[in-house]
């Protein structure tokens, strides 16, 4: 009989490849999480993650079971209400404003936001908690080999460590992805976005804002206070020009411009942290399971910040990963459980990625006739109960 090091390698330390360690550790598989960049966990630390992640309801449960919510509950902003503003008149005002309200289909929010950076802090701290886990930062992946019954694969520490499932949590330049041969297909918008959070002297009273006009949408979501001020996170995506431009304005004239571009909604903005810039494009894995591989997260799919959908299409994957491996733990990582987690997550994470796509071409729009149109749409979408409904219980994810 084959003699394991570990039951699951994961490749990839972020947020996801984290979660995934944590997930599978919990349940009680010996796990190995490897990743050749260590993390940076502290808020206003050189190349930390001012990114925030919010965490939807089916995301929030996998969390608990895995030992990590009870870590970070404490410091997330609940998510209420959904407000889609429309500013795609000739002045950047507003000129539609929509709620879409958790209450309407749930006693609980539609999700939780947290910073990235302290995600990383704690879910390290989670995996010190598991003695079958194994968490090895600035080791990556260099080589992988796969047969019928094992995965041997080579790290760049020198060691060589054998498996019985790779999970490729490495980010949309996978090199594990790359080193077993799944093809992606991609699509570039020509987009950036700029990350950073702000303080704002009117409080979110924990309503996520998404504003539209062109280029991209303008999102401020709910932190909590910072320094004693209201504070959110902001994600502004562009045209890539634009969003260099922007990075390299002083902080009093990038202050006045965001302002202007969020509508003055929660009075002047104020940088309360460095401003990161981030590409923005689609991606999407041919297959998600190779030869003892499972392709999870920006491994498989990539998608625009829109709807808090990326990293919990990434949660999803693991939920399916997970309930197959507790269903059958001696068919771990072999043919017929990875071609059932294909089956069972590629056709949704398909839709998903073409309708994020649509959405954010729609969110692009630069002709006035066109955002009108815009603006038409996300009325009609509002006025029918039903649609809206289905469209918000679509968008938590419930189903992935």
């Amino acid at each position: 009989m084959q003699n394991f090091d570990v039951d699951i390698l994961v490749s990839g330390g972020g947020v996801a490849g984290l979660t995934a360690a944590a997930v599978f550790g919990t349940a009680g598989f010996r796990v190995l999480c490897v990743d050749p960049a260590p993390p940076v966990t502290e808020r206003d630390a050189e190349g930390s993650d001012l990114r925030t992640t919010a965490f939807l309801q089916p995301a929030q449960a996998l969390l608990e079971k895995a030992g990590l919510w009870a870590r970070v509950a404490e410091d997330a902003a609940p998510l209420q209400i959904m407000r889609i503003v429309d500013a795609g008149g000739d002045t950047p005002t507003p000129r539609m404003v929509k709620d879409f309200n958790a209450a309407d289909i749930s006693d609980r929010p539609f999700g939780w936001n947290l910073p990235n950076w302290l995600l990383r802090r704690e879910f390290m701290a989670r995996l010190d908690e598991l003695p079958n886990v194994e968490f090895r930062p600035g080791t990556g992946t260099k080589s992988v080999f796969t047969r019928e019954a094992m995965a041997r694969v080579g790290l760049s520490d020198g060691t060589s460590v054998t498996a019985r499932m790779v999970i490729a949590a490495d980010g949309r330049n996978s090199p594990v992805r790359e080193a077993i041969g799944i093809k992606v297909k991609t699509t570039r918008y020509g987009q950036k976005a700029l990350a950073f959070a702000v303080t704002h002297p009117i409080p979110h009273e924990n309503v996520s804002t998404e504003i539209h006009r062109s280029g991209g949408p303008f999102t401020l979501v709910p932190l909590p206070d910072y320094h004693g001020m209201p504070s959110s996170a902001v994600v502004w995506m562009e045209r890539g020009p634009e969003v260099m431009r922007l990075a390299g304005l002083p902080d009093d004239e990038f202050e006045a411009a965001m302002t202007e571009r969020s509508c003055s909604l929660f009075g002047p903005l104020k940088l309360a942290s460095r401003r990161t810039v981030w590409p923005i494009i689609s991606q999407l894995a041919e297959r998600m399971n190779g030869e003892r591989v499972a392709l999870v997260a920006e491994a498989a799919h990539v998608v625009p910040p829109i709807g808090a959908q990326g990293l919990n299409m990434s949660l999803g994957d693991m939920r399916v990963l997970l309930e197959l491996a507790e269903a059958a733990p001696e068919r771990l990582g072999d043919r017929q459980m990875l071609d059932t987690y294909h089956r069972r997550r590629h056709t949704e994470v398909h839709a998903r990625v073409t309708g994020i796509d649509l959405l954010n071409r729609a969110s692009m729009i630069e002709s006035r006739p066109l955002r009108n149109l815009r603006a038409a749409g996300l009325n009609a979408i509002y006025s029918l109960a039903p649609v809206r409904k289905t469209m918000m219980q679509m968008g938590l994810g419930a189903r992935g």
